[in-house]
């Protein structure tokens, strides 16, 4: 969907508009239920955590990468939280994590470099490598954002929080598309992708990704979310027509098997 918006909308301000609408919508959506209130104090740091990092950081670096990369490789590269949330975990959370779970980091990771091709970087198209490093950082921000939510947990649901995180990732993206787009915006053919994206797509899935990351340990959070470039490359190779070549056919192969390693361990 993002793809299809970005043929009329340049990608900051699909982005700002993306946290935006999505603010509006969750805060609708609470006053409805009743549910609409002022955050408290012990609320900052998951609010600060998932604003800035989930939702400002990366929401800039995906959808600057897709300037540069297919978005079937953005879908993978993107939600490769597992190379970050594991060490990450064990670090911070002091989470224990098996032999072969890190045997699935180390295929997984082979995966992500089959996808990435980096010996044929030139024949890739000019600016490939800053937007894979784009994508590799915006993966970092997000398991940044979900170690944050577990170390210092909300007093509130998360749903609750939304429309603060929503609109704090969106003022830090209102002055990124100021200054690198100040010509640009979202065209009218655009407006149907940035309608569902921003409305129903990001609180939703947002929602649910901060959830299964505060309640599940990080092995099992970070193969769950592989999950969702799986289904990606599916979608973009259909709808899209991105081919589906032998590299990106073996980085799905290595990152499943990644999976199976992770789950048996």
């Amino acid at each position: 969907m993002t793809k299809a918006g970005l043929a009329h909308a340049t990608p900051l301000w699909f982005a700002f508009n993306r946290a935006a609408m999505a603010s509006v919508a969750a805060a609708l959506l609470l006053a409805l239920l009743g549910r609409l209130r002022w955050p408290d104090r012990r609320d900052l740091p998951c609010i600060l955590g998932i604003g800035l990092l989930q939702l400002g950081g990366f929401f800039a670096l995906a959808h600057l990468a897709l300037e540069f990369v297919p978005a079937g490789r953005t879908a993978i590269l993107a939600n490769v939280t597992i190379f970050w949330l594991i060490p990450l975990s064990v670090w911070v959370l002091g989470e224990r994590v098996s032999r072969p779970q890190w045997w699935a980091v180390a295929v997984g990771l082979a995966g992500v470099l089959a996808l990435m091709k980096p010996w044929d970087l030139a024949g890739q198209g000019p600016g490939v490598l800053p937007g894979y490093a784009m994508l590799l950082a915006a993966s970092l921000f997000w398991s940044l954002a979900i170690l944050v939510t577990r170390r210092f947990p909300p007093g509130k649901p998360v749903l609750d929080l939304l429309p603060w995180c929503f609109a704090l990732g969106a003022l830090l993206l209102l002055p990124l598309a100021l200054w690198h787009e100040p010509a640009g915006g979202i065209g009218r053919e655009s407006w149907p992708h940035a309608a569902f994206i921003g409305a129903v797509a990001a609180p939703i899935g947002t929602w649910a990704t901060i959830e299964a990351g505060r309640k599940l340990s990080g092995i099992v959070a970070s193969v769950g979310f592989l999950m969702v470039p799986a289904l990606g490359v599916a979608i973009s190779s259909l709808w899209l027509g991105e081919a589906l070549g032998w590299d990106v056919l073996a980085g799905g192969v290595l990152i499943g098997a990644s999976v199976v390693l992770a789950a048996r361990g």
